[in-house]
């Protein structure tokens, strides 16, 4: 949580320089729109939301709704945030058919779709785990 304190504090700190210069400025114009661009992109503001002003209203429970752990639970691929956790470091977890072992990623928009589990994993309808295999051989 103190990492996303510390990318939010960035964030609206630099709103809040771009905010004192004139709204004239090609300065506050050009970084402005890119930092409002990169955060709809990452679904943190919507696309109603585009001035600096509702960049400084961001709060930390935004930042956390994007990380792969929370959406991996949203879509119902594990029982529990924590379950969401553990199948992502077990590398159970892919974005865009690509394996993520990181549950703090940030998830992109065009992303969030494409989440689901690992070809190569047992879930995602590859060959059973060594406790399953076991249990197979036994009966």
């Amino acid at each position: 949580v103190w990492r996303v304190q510390l990318i939010l504090s960035k964030i609206r700190s630099s709103a809040r320089l771009l905010l004192t210069l004139p709204s004239s400025d090609l300065k506050r114009q050009i970084q402005g729109a890119s930092l409002i661009r990169k955060l709809e992109k990452y679904g943190i503001l919507n696309e109603s939301e585009n001035t600096l002003n509702h960049v400084l209203s961001l709060k930390v429970q935004d930042f956390l709704e994007r990380r792969l752990q929370t959406i991996v639970f949203k879509h119902g691929l594990a029982r529990s945030i924590h379950h969401a956790r553990i199948l992502i470091l077990q590398r159970h977890i892919s974005v865009n058919k690509n394996l993520v072992n990181i549950p703090s990623f940030m998830v992109k928009t065009k992303s969030q779709k494409n989440i689901s589990y690992f070809c190569k994993s047992p879930f995602g309808g590859a060959n059973p785990g060594r406790v399953r295999r076991k249990t197979i051989n036994k009966s």
